[in-house]
């Protein structure tokens, strides 16, 4: 009786799992079956860091490379921040490290997915539950495709 009961309890775990997995699968297909190659986008990040006042970036992407990462006021980013900033540039970046965090460098991983496009549009990462100032927050508008 208790090997079943463990039995089951290991098949819902698995199950929620996979459905967070699902999820971002179904919405990277729909991101992928989209073919946009440029494409342009503001990227807000927040989290307990010296660059909030750069927030939102206007980010250019083409052919899955930066074009350009600009700040509100216009300039561009400097090379500290550009580093770290790098990893949430694309859409095929974020979607690599929901991927990880997802699969276990983060206790919690909250996403909401643009309905037409299926890129992750609202992210929330607390990568140490018990943790204080290690929470991420991403949040990607005016997203435009371009010729």
């Amino acid at each position: 009786m208790r090997n079943l009961l463990f039995i089951v309890i290991a098949l819902a775990l698995a199950a929620c799992s996979m459905g967070s997995q699902t999820e971002i699968e179904r919405n990277k297909a729909k991101w992928q079956d989209a073919t946009i190659s440029h494409y342009r986008f503001n990227l807000f990040v927040g989290c307990f860091c010296a660059f909030s006042e750069d927030m939102p970036l206007t980010v250019e992407v083409q052919d899955g490379e930066v074009v350009s990462m600009k700040s509100q006021s216009g300039n561009e980013i400097d090379a500290p921040n550009r580093e770290f900033l790098q990893k949430y540039a694309t859409i095929d970046r974020i979607f690599a490290e929901l991927d990880t965090d997802i699969n276990g460098a983060a206790d919690e991983v909250i996403v909401t997915y643009d309905a037409t496009y299926g890129f992750p549009e609202q992210v929330n990462i607390d990568f140490v539950k018990e943790a204080i100032d290690d929470e991420l927050a991403l949040t990607l508008s005016g997203f435009e495709p371009l010729p």
